[in-house]
Parts: structure tokens; C-alpha cells; sequence
């Protein structure tokens, strides 16, 4: 007989076994990470099925996929965020309509892939944020994590959102250079001179406060 008894046979085999069942765990939680956005692996999204999916973090159930797009309205500050990392420089194409006459068209880069306005207040993002036609559509700009006050970082006054108009956005950041290109001409540019990086500055979002916008193609791939 086993000097361990049958509870010491038990126990030696528990012991053999919890290697190889850890490392089971580990390599099925590997198998669920989203893969970074690499040259090998860029994120594409043409939003043509039924749900948005494992891929994104919506946080509202306002973000709903319809024609192919994806459409919101009356999200309030309540991003939808693409899970996998963005590479340091990325670049990022998009496609987006605006039905609403007050147009604000807005996405967010670098940010932590989980926040939210909570309340309807002041928002504060944990990235930066691109908005076309913003403030009833008399405004886009380019702001580093506030909407408001110092956050702003780059602006212009002279360029409207045309409601039901399908824009193309062309995003890049390279070294803490943003620039911001719609329909492929120069719309807004600017260099952060302390560049948000890190694991709470490594997500893409869409994102809407009240209009009734669409996204459409999206695709994110490392910056040439």
C-alpha cells in the first residue's frame, strides 16, 4: 500500500496534473485575446452582419448595426470601443454620415478602451477626440482628453457638416503628430509634444452625444 494512503495518491496526481491544467488555462485565454493591430493583422470592419461582436466594447445600447453601418443617436458620451491595442502610429480610415442638421461627427483615439460619461456633464475622454461639426455645427476640432477649455489643441470654424453627405476620414498619428484629413484634403493637424501612450491610451472609439450619425469601413493599420 501507497505510505500516502488513497487521499495521498489523490493528492500526488492533483499535483502532476495542476501544471498541465494551468497551462491549458493560459493558452485558452491567449487563444481569446484580441490580436494587436499589426501590418499582418489590421482591423477591418465593413459592419455587415447582425451584432457588433466580440471585437467591440459598446458602451450604450444605443450603437445598433443597420444597412451595413453602423449607426447611433443619443449615446450621450457613451463610446463604442474597438478592443484590440492601436499601434503606436496608426493609421485609421473611416466612413461617416451625419443625418442630423447638427452634424457632430466624433471618434476618439488613445483612449482607455472602457470610459464613459457618466452623467451628461463636462465631458472629460481619456484619449483625444476628433469632432466634425461639433457644438450644433459650428465647430470641429482636435482635443486632448478635455472637449472644453485648454483641452482643445487645434480648431476651425469654416467647415460644416452637410446632413445625409458620406465624409471619408483619414486619421494618422506618428510620434505624437495628428493629422486629420476628410475627403482626402488637409482639415486639422497638431503635435503633442507629451504623447498619450500606454496601456490606458491604446483604444479606438466611435462615439455621439444626441445626432443620429453612421460609421462605415472602418480599418486601422500601423502608420507607414
Amino acid at each position: 500500500m501507497n505510505r500516502f494512503g488513497d487521499d495521498g495518491i489523490f493528492l500526488g496526481m492533483r499535483r502532476a496534473w495542476l501544471p498541465w491544467i494551468a497551462g491549458l488555462a493560459l493558452a485558452s485565454l491567449a487563444g481569446c485575446r484580441p490580436k494587436p493591430i499589426t501590418v499582418d493583422h489590421p482591423f477591418v470592419d465593413a459592419f455587415e452582419r447582425a451584432q457588433l461582436g466580440p471585437d467591440w466594447h459598446a458602451t450604450s445600447p444605443a450603437y445598433r448595426l443597420s444597412a451595413g453601418q453602423l449607426e447611433v443617436s443619443h449615446a450621450y458620451n457613451h463610446p463604442a470601443w474597438v478592443r484590440r491595442p492601436l499601434p503606436e502610429n496608426v493609421a485609421i480610415d473611416l466612413d461617416v454620415t451625419s443625418k442630423s442638421p447638427d452634424g457632430d461627427i466624433k471618434i476618439e483615439i488613445y483612449g482607455d478602451g472602457e470610459s464613459f460619461d457618466p452623467d451628461k456633464g463636462s465631458y472629460d475622454s481619456t484619449g483625444y477626440v476628433l469632432i466634425f461639426g461639433g457644438w450644433h455645427n459650428s465647430l470641429a476640432v482636435i482635443c486632448r482628453q478635455q472637449e472644453h477649455g485648454l483641452g482643445r489643441k487645434a480648431q476651425r470654424a469654416d467647415v460644416h457638416v452637410e446632413p445625409g453627405r458620406r465624409y471619408h476620414f483619414h486619421v494618422t498619428r506618428r510620434q505624437g503628430a495628428i493629422d486629420w484629413q476628410i475627403d482626402g484634403k488637409p482639415f486639422l493637424a497638431w503635435t503633442d509634444p507629451e504623447p498619450l501612450w500606454g496601456p490606458a491610451h491604446a483604444y479606438f472609439a466611435v462615439n455621439d452625444w444626441e445626432a443620429d450619425v453612421a460609421f462605415d469601413n472602418l480599418q486601422i493599420r500601423p502608420a507607414p
